[in-house]
């Protein structure tokens, strides 16, 4: 039975792409997280990819596998490239990049698994697909009732790009209660909404509500995902509305923020959403994966 190690730095962003790669696949898989020694060996990465030299000396002690066993190791974040080559290497396993690696070498990697927001080379050994990888399955938090249609609210917060407008978002808050008087209303928050957004949807009557900094252990969008019609997911969050539409045959409305750039990758993934009815298959791009 084939075998996968992943390679984690620790970010639940990074590694739930990491395992949705292999859920998709239905692989089984082992997680060994690493971190660097410091910044300057995370530099010091770079140079030595340069000259096709892999060492695990530039990481603080981990755990040892018997890598030997692995078909292949797949990871996901700068912070992986280096070790997942290292392993690849010295073990002769297939390596696999998810996200573009830059800064690195990319002929050597057996695959590249890269969105198309992050605009990649066409290479033999980059196969590009249209969102994040995800893989959900409802967890029974919700149970709704059948003769009730459902809306799922979802609202990510302030990053590099966007700023959690407090009236552009009570805005979309009253339009989606006039609109839809009768539907259950579902919400939940994220690690980066500001606690005046926070304050905000206390005001409201929500048939199910979780405010993450209230309760960080529960992740109620697999549900949301299964149960909705209509999906209000802010414009923020690529791993969200990626998420949502691998996953979902719900209409997804997208909750616009002030930007201080255009032509992000936000705005790219928004349109390819938007203008994309159906739900998006990954399993078909992850087929061209020989492990």
């Amino acid at each position: 039975m084939k075998r996968i190690l992943i390679i984690s730095d620790g970010k639940p962003g990074h590694l739930n792409q990491s395992i949705a790669f292999c859920k998709i696949k239905n692989i089984s898989y082992d997680i060994l997280e690493v971190k660097f020694c410091s910044k300057i060996a995370k530099i010091f990465s770079y140079v030595f990819d340069k000259f096709s030299f892999y060492t695990d000396d530039l990481f603080l002690s981990h755990k040892k596998f018997n890598y030997e066993f692995y078909d292949a190791v797949v990871s996901t974040g700068s912070g992986t490239y280096y070790f997942n080559k290292y392993i690849s290497k010295k073990y002769n396993i297939k390596s696999i990049a998810l996200m573009l690696p830059k800064s690195y070498r990319y002929s050597d990697f057996d695959y590249i698994v890269a969105q198309s927001h992050d605009n990649p080379p066409k290479l033999e050994n980059i196969i590009e697909i249209p969102l994040n990888l995800s893989y959900s399955i409802p967890k029974n938090i919700l149970k709704k009732e059948s003769n009730k249609k459902a809306i799922g609210i979802i609202i990510g917060g302030d990053n590099k790009i966007f700023k959690m407008e407090f009236e552009k978002i009570k805005s979309a808050l009253d339009e989606i209660f006039l609109k839809y008087p009768k539907h259950l209303k579902y919400i939940t928050t994220s690690r980066r909404t500001p606690k005046q957004i926070d304050d905000l949807i206390e005001n409201y009557k929500f048939d199910y509500k979780l405010i993450f900094s209230k309760e960080q252990n529960i992740n109620p969008i697999p549900d949301f995902l299964a149960l909705c019609e209509e999906l209000y997911i802010t414009i923020d969050s690529t791993s969200m509305l990626s998420e949502a539409k691998a996953n979902s045959e719900a209409n997804i409305n997208i909750i616009k923020l002030d930007s201080k750039e255009e032509n992000t990758k936000f705005h790219s993934l928004a349109d390819l959403v938007k203008n994309t009815k159906e739900k998006i298959d990954l399993k078909k791009f992850l087929d061209k994966v020989n492990i």
